[in-house]
């Protein structure tokens, strides 16, 4: 074979590369098609049961995503955190901008398991701990949501940022109850009470939304048995570095041996079978 033939050779290899890689891309994007999918995420990460290494488990988690997000693109934003009382984060809120934010990201709704030896365990021991993933989508606007004044109790309270440094001395930091439901939305985030007012709302709107969704979700239910149906405390993925490293996702049975890789942001593969799934 002559070197052109080589070189042609080589230039289709990587055209249907490229071609395949299209292809997979615009497979994942059919299947974000549901009405919020398109809009940014509002993700809320909580530590379970493990202590203080859940509470680094949520910080570990954190940075994950945050990898994902700058390596798509994304913006992230912390909305609110409440730092572990000797290490790590109790839960964090962030609100992840960028196009299918949301249509991405709900595929990580669930509880998230870490196996590991504890650097907080003076005997080296291996511990489990657990975090919960929460994802809803932000929304703008949204007609038939309609909040009453009346309805809302407006707390405001000292900031304090990560590690329970003071961030502001005034009440800058703002929580919202919505009477009528119970939910309750905070933001600490910025300085200014009306911009920490105006994340809250938005956060609870969002509430509002989703758990109209659910709702809906839950009728429909009754009509499609079979249907599956991601269950908020399910266990989705195990992420374990003692006795060997392996990352498993339990509803779709993928795993990747590099756990590393995982922990920097390497997670799509996670999602798109997810999604390709549902």
């Amino acid at each position: 074979m002559s070197e052109k033939d080589d070189s042609i050779s080589s230039e289709i290899t990587k055209e249907l590369e490229k071609l395949e890689k299209d292809y997979k891309k615009f497979e994942v994007k059919l299947t974000l098609s549901g009405k919020y999918d398109g809009n940014n995420a509002i993700m809320t990460i909580h530590s379970g049961a493990g202590g203080t290494e859940a509470c680094d488990w949520v910080e570990m988690l954190l940075k994950m995503y945050v990898k994902w997000a700058e390596k798509r693109g994304f913006k992230t934003e912390i909305a609110d955190i409440l730092a572990g009382e000797e290490a790590g984060i109790k839960a964090v809120t962030i609100i992840v901008k960028g196009n299918y934010a949301y249509g991405y990201l709900r595929s990580e709704i669930g509880v998230h398991r870490l196996v590991r030896i504890s650097p907080f365990d003076a005997n080296k021991k291996r511990h489990t701990s657990f975090c919960s993933v929460d994802v809803i989508a932000e929304v703008e606007d949204e007609a038939d949501i309609e909040i009453n004044e009346s309805d809302l109790r407006i707390d405001t309270y000292h900031a304090s940022g990560h590690g329970g440094q003071h961030v502001n001395k005034t009440d800058s930091a703002v929580r919202i109850t919505h009477l009528p439901t119970g939910i309750v939305t905070q933001c600490q985030n910025e300085r200014s009470q009306l911009k920490n007012k105006s994340t809250a709302m938005k956060v609870l709107k969002a509430r509002m939304v989703e758990q109209r969704m659910r709702k809906k979700e839950e009728e429909l239910q009754e009509y499609n048995k079979d249907k599956k149906k991601i269950e908020w405390g399910s266990q989705i993925r195990s992420y374990v570095f003692q006795p060997y490293m392996l990352v498993k996702d339990h509803r779709t049975g993928i795993e990747i041996g590099n756990a590393q890789a995982v922990m920097d942001g390497d997670i799509d593969k996670f999602i798109e079978a997810f999604l390709k799934m549902v």
